[in-house]
């Protein structure tokens, strides 16, 4: 399946699309450890030991009416014993009335604990998530990501609000019913379940099945979550609309529902014939039940009485029920071990960025950036993005970085914010390893704006309080007013409550990047890293942000990625990376003179990938 909703996908005409095959890499390799499900209800074994109780309570309550029939029937209606009749019988309903107000009790309670463990999953999944390097978002799509959270845990809501709880029940009630039975009569309870194990057989032949086809059934959801974040964005609408391509999305889309509608009709019909063998052999039992009764009567020498037959069959009743349900809930169970096995696969995955033990904080930060002989990659396989990088920036300087597109600058930049993690070498602020800082410590310490500005579909100000959750309002104008935005967003009819739109949509590419670079300066770290900050702007805007970025930068390190000359000329100190290494450094005079690459890029003889700055280079 393809994860991008504009290349070429199926065709959305009107033939009829197959069921799809189950393929191997869509079922999990390892099976899901029942005992790893189980731990997830450790935290509220007090509960779960409560409503325990109350189902053994229950079940026994239940097995009682039965004796109480047989009683009513060979002594109170046989004997015309109405006082003993009129007792037995107000004996059963209050164990009606009983086993119902326990019934509630047990629903409470498995659906509070239900719920909780859902809360913990959704919890542990997302703090997980955020706990992942970029280097995992840049290659996992995002519906993929909220298939697994919305959809995947979603789809084990029933088994572990009602489902878990409701198959307790049942094999408290079946163990107890069994018991009864064999207390009233031997003979019929060994004839009643002589085909039980294989009923339990059949079952789990059926569960197995279903258990693969939703196993790909989540699959597909996940395309098909996929493609509607991407397609029905702005963006994607955007480029639909301007590439002709909306018709093709529809028939795309209309051929993911079609076919996960095909393995919806699977999963229900797996097995059904065979359960359905099951379910008619229940409803004869009770049948032949009554001829062997019918039988015993006739030919026995120990006759069963009439009262054990009545209550026996009242016991088979009850039993087969619950027998059937739990059938059905086996299939359930192995339907929902696919589920768990996709939100385990997501918890499983290793971190590749954590704290080290005794990680410290980095206080009274002066800036001095040291990479030493750092070398990256974004695969084992792959090769290196950047290789043996030396470099020392030192405090309260400024730091271009100049080269080609896919010289690794970005990268490089990212390795200071602690993004990626070298495969080797080291990266240090003031001495200090970045791997011996807590991460809250290295994010306080250095800020990032990116080409790419991001803004969440809420209010100006609170987009803005994303980097302080403490600021003022005043410190958040003071903010914008140094980002050159507090004018225009004074103007709008709504102020800084001005909703910004999903994805900023409503503000310009500059207005955007303003934001970001107000968020920045309300953060005021000692360290920037401006990944082409000004990208975005036209000429005169550049020139009033770079002047807010020139004073934000004043007394602070600056590592400042940019195509145009106005963010390169006045640097400190320029390093030119070309194949991912370091082959030019010094000040723009110094590298005009040596006349190597860096020159060459300046005076336009080799464009190469970066158009932009050479051009930039000539109109200077």
């Amino acid at each position: 399946m393809s994860s991008q909703p504009f290349a070429q996908g199926r065709s959305g005409g009107g033939h009829h699309t197959p069921p799809p095959k189950l393929r191997p890499e869509d079922v999990p390799d390892k099976a899901v450890s029942l005992r790893r499900i189980g731990r997830l209800f450790i935290p509220y074994r007090v509960r779960l030991g409560l409503l325990l109780g109350l189902i053994v309570l229950g079940s026994v309550l239940s097995i009682a009416t039965p004796f109480l029939l047989r009683e009513a029937v060979n002594k109170g209606i046989l004997k015309h014993d109405l006082t003993l009749l009129s007792w037995l019988v107000g004996g059963m309903i209050a164990l009606a009335v009983i086993t119902g107000v326990i019934g509630v009790a047990q629903t409470w309670i498995s659906n509070q604990v239900g719920q909780r463990v859902m809360h913990d999953l959704r919890a542990a999944v997302y703090a997980h998530l955020q706990r992942m390097s970029l280097a995992f978002f840049t290659r996992t799509r995002s519906g993929e990501v909220q298939a697994r959270i919305a959809y995947d845990i979603g789809g084990i809501d029933d088994v572990v609000t009602s489902t878990a709880t409701s198959t307790v029940s049942t094999v408290a009630t079946v163990t107890a019913t069994v018991v009864a039975m064999f207390a009233l009569s031997w003979r019929l309870t060994v004839f009643s379940l002589i085909l039980l194990p294989f009923f339990v057989w059949l079952t789990r032949r059926v569960g197995n099945e279903r258990r693969r086809i939703q196993s790909v059934r989540q699959g597909r959801l996940a395309d098909m979550s996929t493609l509607v974040e991407e397609s029905l964005s702005v963006s994607g609408i955007l480029l639909g609309k301007t590439m002709g391509r909306s018709q093709e999305l529809v028939g795309r889309f209309s051929s993911e529902s079609s076919e996960l509608a095909d393995l919806e009709v699977r999963a229900r019909m797996a097995g059904r014939w065979r359960m359905a063998s099951v379910q008619m052999s229940f409803a004869i039992m009770p049948a032949a039940v009554y001829w062997y009764a019918g039988y015993n009567i006739s030919h026995s020498h120990n006759p069963i009485s009439i009262g054990t037959i009545v209550a026996f069959t009242a016991l088979q009743t009850r039993l087969l029920f619950p027998m059937q349900q739990l059938l059905s809930v086996g299939l359930e169970v192995q339907t929902s071990l696919a589920l768990f096995g996709r939100i385990f696969e997501y918890l499983d995955l290793p971190v590749d960025i954590v704290e080290r033990p005794g990680a410290r904080e980095l206080h009274d930060v002066r800036g001095d950036v040291r990479l030493t002989g750092v070398s990256f990659r974004y695969a084992p396989e792959s090769p290196w993005t950047l290789q043996e990088i030396d470099a020392e920036i030192p405090a309260g300087t400024r730091t271009a970085l100049v080269g080609e597109t896919g010289s690794g600058k970005t990268t490089l930049a990212y390795l200071v914010a602690r993004l990626y993690e070298p495969q080797q070498g080291s990266v240090s602020i003031d001495g200090v390893d970045i791997r011996d800082l807590t991460l809250d410590s290295l994010a306080a310490n250095v800020g990032l704006v990116s080409q790419e500005t991001y803004l969440f579909h809420s209010s100006i100000r609170e987009n803005l309080r994303f980097a302080c959750p403490e600021a003022s309002d005043g410190e958040i104008e003071d903010a914008a007013r140094a980002a050159q935005i507090h004018d225009l967003i004074s103007s709008l009819p709504d102020g800084y409550d001005t909703p910004v739109g999903e994805r900023g949509y409503r503000f310009s590419g500059g207005e955007k990047q303003r934001m970001a670079i107000a968020r920045t300066v309300l953060r005021n770290p000692p360290v920037l890293i401006l990944d082409e900050a000004t990208s975005a702007l036209d000429n005169e805007t550049e020139r009033a942000v770079q002047q807010a970025l020139d004073d934000l930068a004043r007394g602070r390190t600056t590592i400042a990625i940019a195509h145009r000359l106005s963010t390169i000329r006045d640097a400190d100190q320029i390093l030119v990376l070309d194949a991912g290494r370091i082959v030019e450094r010094g000040d723009h005079d110094e590298l005009v003179q040596l006349g190597g690459r860096y020159a060459t890029l300046l005076s336009g003889a080799e464009v190469g990938d970066d158009q932009a700055i050479a051009s930039m280079f000539r109109r200077t």
